[in-house]
Formats: C-alpha cells, structure tokens, sequence
C-alpha cells in the first residue's frame, strides 16, 4: 500500500497546474491532502468523477481556508473527522480527517500555523496537546496507523536550513519542537528522519523568497508519522521534491507499507 501526503496550497490552484498528471504519476492507495482551500463542490469535478478514487472532504467553515481531504482506491470501511473527543466546531477550519482502509488507518492533518499573530498561535497551542492526546491510543492499536500531514512544527535544527535566526518564530518554538519530542516518546516513528539519519533535510517546504527553492534552504514541516505496527511493515519513504515542482510550495511525502510482513 502507498500513501502520500501533500500540503497541496489550494486544489484550484494545483490541479490547472498538473496536480491529476502527478498523482498518477505517483500513483498513491491512498492520498492526504491538506490546505485543499475549497468545498467539494468547488473542487475540479475530475477529482470526484474519473480520478479513480473514493474522496473524502473535510473543508474550512471559511471559504477558501484550510481544508483536508482524503481519496482512497478503496471504499474506507470508516470515517471521522477532528479529534474525536472535541466537538464538531472544533474542527470548523477542517483540520483532520481519519479512515480505516482494509484495516489500515490513516490520517490526513494539518495542525495549525502560528505565524500570522498571537491568536492564532494560541490556537496552535491548544491543537497540540490535544492532538498528542487523541494519538496515544491510535498508537497502541496492534494494526498499522499512518498519521500524514502538514504539521507546521520543525523538529530539530536538521529540519531547518536557517534555524539559528529562527528559534523565535513559530514552527521552531522550543515548546513546540518539545511538543514533537514527545510524541516520538509516546511511540510514533518518523519514518523520514529514520530512513536518512541525522543529516540535513531532506526539507517539504521552501519560502517564494530569496530562491529558497533552488538553494533548498527550507523546513521539514511535513511528516508520515508511524505506529509500531506500521513501522514494522514499511518498505520506503522518501520526500517526492521533483513532484513538488510547479504545483505547490511543499513537497509529497511518500510511504510504501507491505501488509504481507509479519
């Protein structure tokens, strides 16, 4: 099974871009996408009609805002959306959707962003000590858990080119990195940072500024978390940069699981 997840900065947008072309390209189980910016019914109709996927939206209460959505090759046996135990408006921004496919569960999320002021910092704030929270018994469960998303938290300082200059700003708080910390100590892998070790990178977003792209100067904000089940059937993953190119600021990343392993 390979699931992608992909910060997509607005289906519109992308898909005039090429976003079908890639995805067939990529050819996913299962995809994640986050910061979709759309109701399904301003979605491209091709998405819903002929992509050959089952679609699944979660869109912000505010238009052209946030959004998740999740397309499947295969009906998911279920469905729910936020974090459970918090209530529907919650989770008016569209923030998490999460599936069971043939007994593999996976979520698309996209934490909020504090970057924009102190309100929206404080909203992060509450999103990750309650997200942590609703994770822990998706981590103990005994089939494979694949959270993807768009996280807006940098772990370390290899997940950030410019990190000396950045240690105030929001995505590289020391809370917040404390924050990922300990969800890798309640259990969860990071798969990526596992597979190439502590080097620099790879990153999943770059700023439109100052040729961050070319000069690969980003962060690694983008992440497939795994629960001690999925762990032991991965086979790969990588940071998809090539396929980035031209549809969005943030970059796929890619896992393949195989459900025939122990």
């Amino acid at each position: 099974m390979r699931v992608l997840t992909w910060n997509i900065n607005g289906i519109r947008s992308a898909w005039t871009k090429g976003l079908s072309d890639r995805l067939h390209a990529l050819d996913a189980d299962v995809v994640l996408l986050q910061e979709v910016r759309a109701l399904p019914e301003q979605a491209p109709a091709e998405l819903f009609e002929d992509s050959g996927y089952h679609v699944v939206w979660n869109a912000a209460a505010k238009k052209g805002y946030a959004g998740t959505a999740l397309l499947t090759r295969t009906q998911p046996k279920s469905v729910s959306f936020g974090l459970g135990h918090k209530s529907d408006a919650d989770d008016d921004e569209g923030r998490m959707i999460t599936a069971n496919i043939g007994g593999v569960f996976v979520s698309s999320v996209y934490l909020p962003s504090g970057s924009s002021g102190e309100h929206r910092q404080a909203v992060k704030d509450e999103w990750l000590p309650e997200f942590h929270d609703w994770a822990l018994p998706m981590r103990r469960k005994r089939t494979p858990v694949l959270l993807g998303g768009d996280l807006n938290v940098a772990h370390t300082e290899r997940d950030i080119f410019h990190w000396k200059s950045n240690q105030k700003t929001s995505g590289f708080l020391p809370h917040e990195r404390a924050w990922f910390g300990g969800m890798l100590e309640a259990g969860w892998h990071d798969v990526i940072r596992e597979k190439h070790g502590e080097v620099d990178g790879p990153y999943s977003w770059w700023s439109n500024r100052g040729q961050a792209r070319a000069l690969d100067r980003g962060w690694r904000i983008d992440y497939v978390l795994a629960n001690p089940a999925a762990r032991k059937r991965l086979k790969d993953c990588w940071i998809d940069r090539d396929a980035a190119d031209g549809i969005s600021d943030h970059a796929p990343v890619v896992a393949d699981l195989d459900l025939t392993a122990g």
